[in-house]
């Protein structure tokens, strides 16, 4: 592979690019820091200069894939007004792009072991990425009555978890086959998660 060339602005940068090529490819336990320095074109000296060890390093790679996250369902939820239910259904498909576009970082961010309040800057991205969706769930929320209605939490907690078990079971060649396309499978199990609340009438 060919060394990537840095300047001292951005070498922290080259450190995590090159991890993240070798997250996807091994996993995150499958590398040393000299090795995520051999990768990015830098010594094995210049990663202690910004990080104390590997789990530092992923929880990095971690923290700028969480706010890439948010920014993308944000962007999700904002194309898909003025209708909550759309906003809501564009959150869950901007997940499946997301895993797709950027594993290795997706890796980073719920595989690695790496705990959200590793730091305050990784807790503070994860729950942005977090909010996006529970404001989504907040506001289709809002069209059941009172007394039926779960907490935004609690919805939005399902439709992540929901979508995340697509993604891992079929949407990141994890060698499962998916018998629908993954994005026919998180759309149909939402529409029947939002019929039970009476979010959908039987017939939409």
């Amino acid at each position: 592979m060919a060394k990537r060339g840095y300047h001292h602005g951005n070498l922290k940068q080259a450190l995590i690019e090159g991890a993240l090529v070798l997250i996807e490819a091994r996993g995150p336990t499958g590398f040393t820091l000299s090795e995520a320095a051999k990768t990015a074109g830098v010594t094995p000296a210049a990663v202690y200069r910004h990080f104390e060890g590997r789990e530092d390093l992923i929880a990095e790679a971690a923290r700028q894939g969480f706010e890439m996250f948010a920014d993308l369902m944000q962007f999700a939820y904002d194309k898909g007004q003025p209708s909550a239910l759309a906003a809501f259904e564009a959150t869950g498909r901007a997940y499946l792009a997301f895993a797709r576009k950027h594993p290795g970082h997706y890796i980073a961010m719920f595989e690695s072991g790496i705990s959200v309040n590793r730091t305050p800057a990784l807790a503070d991205a994860a729950a942005r990425a977090k909010a996006v969706l529970e404001k989504a769930a907040q506001e289709l929320s809002e069209h059941i009555p009172p007394e039926k209605r779960p907490p935004a939490s609690m919805v939005s907690a399902h439709i992540w978890a929901m979508s995340h078990g697509v993604v891992e079971l079929y949407a990141r060649n994890t060698g499962t086959a998916s018998p629908f396309p993954p994005e026919d499978l998180l759309e149909s199990g939402v529409g029947i998660y939002l019929r039970g609340l009476g979010l959908i009438s039987p017939d939409g």
